[in-house]
């Protein structure tokens, strides 16, 4: 197998049922529509401190986890099962919640800093400083104020931005064969071609 095909997807978000259509739970949902397409289904691991799945994708096999640790210690969650399953960082992709980006515009990054973002900085933390984990962040706009972010993002989106989070996801699965296949910079061309179409209708 090679050492670029992707061997693990993590869905950033909170546990319970008051934070699953939060816009902090996007990556979640993308977990959520990844068992739908490919019948998967995540279930509690306690001893990976999160929901876990598997799924075959184009002939791979591929691993899903739903940290349930909170946003904040998502890295224990996340390590525990790339020890137990000798999973290099690289061969992971994080879907998350990004206010950086509006609604509408979807984007792949390979390695990184954290951005501000909680889920990501403490995985980082738990890896050792290991940040070249594949990233596919997804816009949920910014609150406009510093000060209105926590609330933000624990929050659900209105009607109109959650259908068009729903639909980014759907491109995002799209090039998700491209993805595990290692076919990494072609499926960010694709993907983000189609944002950026998005964004001009």
């Amino acid at each position: 197998m090679s050492s670029d095909t992707l061997k693990l997807i993590v869905g950033l978000g909170n546990p319970g049922p008051q934070y699953q259509r939060n816009r902090h739970n996007v990556g979640v949902w993308f977990l959520d529509e990844i068992c739908r397409q490919y019948q998967g289904e995540l279930r509690p691991e306690t001893r990976f401190h999160g929901n876990v799945g598997r799924v075959t994708i184009q002939g791979n096999d591929v691993r899903l986890l739903f940290p349930t640790t909170f946003m904040n210690r998502s890295g224990l969650s996340v390590v525990s099962l790339c020890q137990y399953f000798d999973i290099a960082p690289g061969q992971m992709l994080v879907a998350y919640d990004e206010i950086d980006f509006p609604v509408g515009t979807t984007r792949l990054k390979a390695g990184g800093g954290h951005g501000g973002h909680n889920g990501i900085r403490d995985i980082i933390r738990a890896l050792g400083g290991a940040n070249e984990f594949k990233r596919l962040r997804i816009g949920v706009g910014h609150p406009g104020d510093k000060s209105k972010v926590a609330n933000y993002v624990l929050s659900d989106p209105g009607k109109d931005d959650t259908i068009q989070i729903e639909h980014d996801i759907d491109q995002a699965l799209k090039v998700l064969p491209q993805i595990v296949a290692g076919g990494w910079n072609e499926a960010m061309k694709t993907l983000h071609s189609q944002s950026d179409a998005t964004l001009k209708t």
